[in-house]
């Protein structure tokens, strides 16, 4: 058995001026780095043998910071990249009034069917990778709802959203 820790990267720049990240690097706060240190701190003498993660920067600077104790390098995978939410990256959340409509999207939004296609494709990756070890892997929250969403064959929206360095543990 694969045991995956689930883990969202820290708090970023972006999250807290509500702007949608979507695929860009972003950039960890000050409150994100303390979030992922004390992951860090938390997780020191838990024997992790790999860690992933998404290669987009806010991912990789998380991942690095809760890797560090471990003395590991970590991989990088666009697997678990966010959700590419096309014409609304960039945008302040509040003003996206059509968020809670999918037809009223633009069409360059990363499909749901995309999206946890994507997530299954991780989870197999991680199974046939890691085969019986313990992998931690920082995400983001709609790629980690979709992975989850695909583990426990439920709709992403009867799913909790996962806060900034929360993890969840899954028995692959």
């Amino acid at each position: 058995m694969t045991l995956l820790y689930l883990v969202r990267h820290g708090e970023t720049v972006d999250n807290a001026n509500h702007i949608m990240q979507g695929q860009t690097p972003g950039e960890l706060n000050a409150n994100g780095i303390k979030q992922a240190e004390e992951l860090a701190e938390r997780l020191k003498d838990e024997p992790i043998d790999a860690f992933v993660s998404s290669d987009l920067q806010r991912s990789i600077q998380t991942c690095e910071l809760i890797a560090a104790p471990h003395g590991k390098t970590i991989t990088t995978t666009p697997l678990l990249r966010e959700r590419d939410w096309g014409s609304f990256t960039g945008k302040y959340i509040p003003d996206l009034a059509n968020l809670n409509d999918p037809s009223l999207w633009p069409d360059d939004i990363e499909s749901l069917d995309a999206l946890q296609a994507r997530a299954k494709e991780f989870l197999t990756w991680v199974k046939e990778e890691y085969a019986d070890k313990k992998v931690l892997a920082v995400g983001h929250g709609i790629i980690n709802k979709a992975i989850q969403s695909v583990y426990y064959h439920k709709a992403m929206n009867e799913l909790k959203p996962m806060s900034n360095a929360e993890v969840r543990m899954l028995e692959l």
